[in-house]
């Protein structure tokens, strides 16, 4: 959690934002899929920091397969990923996962791992990174993203650091609990930068204040 003076971002920085990314429109096939828990809820505007965007292939299609059917003169449109997304998030909104054919990404609100506009993990914290790691070992996962979130409370500057610093404790447990695992990390805090929630109310702002952690899939989940 950050100081509580509203702050309005100059127009570059918000130009440094990208937009909410569209999961993707395929030819042949078009959806999403939300799986939640009993009395769980998920938001439909994930977060995609840079370095976290599918990189799944396209599809190959055979414009003259006999089983495809086009009106006379007319042509097959470049074919284009749709990625599967099942968001899960637990009814007070502490934890959430995400899956993707090719990525898991889990996440903690900042309550449950912090004190107030601190870095320093609560004596509960390390329990709940033992379930990211136990889930990193069970993808055999060896690239491990940690990135920090602020809500947009206080100043960029401040939100900056302490969501780098989050993410480094978060990390720092999970090198402990992992071991000589040969896991390399990428560790981020990006402030308010990317919410997944509305900044207007102190329930949004609380799904802001995370730690995301993200990783490939394993072949044999």
């Amino acid at each position: 959690m950050r100081a509580t003076t509203p702050r309005a971002r100059g127009a570059s920085a918000l130009a440094a934002r990208p937009a909410v990314t569209a999961l993707a429109a395929a030819v042949l096939f078009t959806g999403v899929q939300f799986t939640l828990a009993d009395g769980a809820r998920a938001d439909e505007t994930p977060s995609v920091p840079p370095g976290t965007e599918s990189t799944s292939p396209p599809p190959q299609v055979d414009a003259n397969a006999p089983g495809l059917k086009l009106r006379g003169g007319a042509t097959l449109a470049p074919a284009k990923v749709l990625d599967i997304i099942s968001v899960v998030e637990s009814q007070g909104g502490e934890e959430r996962r995400e899956d993707t054919p090719e990525n898991v990404k889990m996440a903690l609100q900042a309550e449950v791992l912090f004190g107030k506009d601190s870095a320093g993990l609560t004596s509960s914290a390390n329990a709940r990174i033992a379930e990211i790691a136990a889930e990193i070992k069970k993808q055999k996962a060896t690239k491990v993203r940690v990135f920090g979130f602020t809500d947009d409370l206080g100043t960029y500057e401040h939100g900056k650091v302490l969501s780098k610093q989050r993410a480094d404790a978060v990390q720092g447990v999970l090198n402990d609990q992992l071991g000589s695992a040969g896991i390399t990390y990428e560790v981020r805090g990006y402030s308010e930068d990317y919410p997944i929630a509305d900044n207007s109310s102190e329930e949004g702002r609380k799904k802001n204040r995370r730690v995301e952690v993200s990783f490939p899939r394993g072949e044999s989940s």
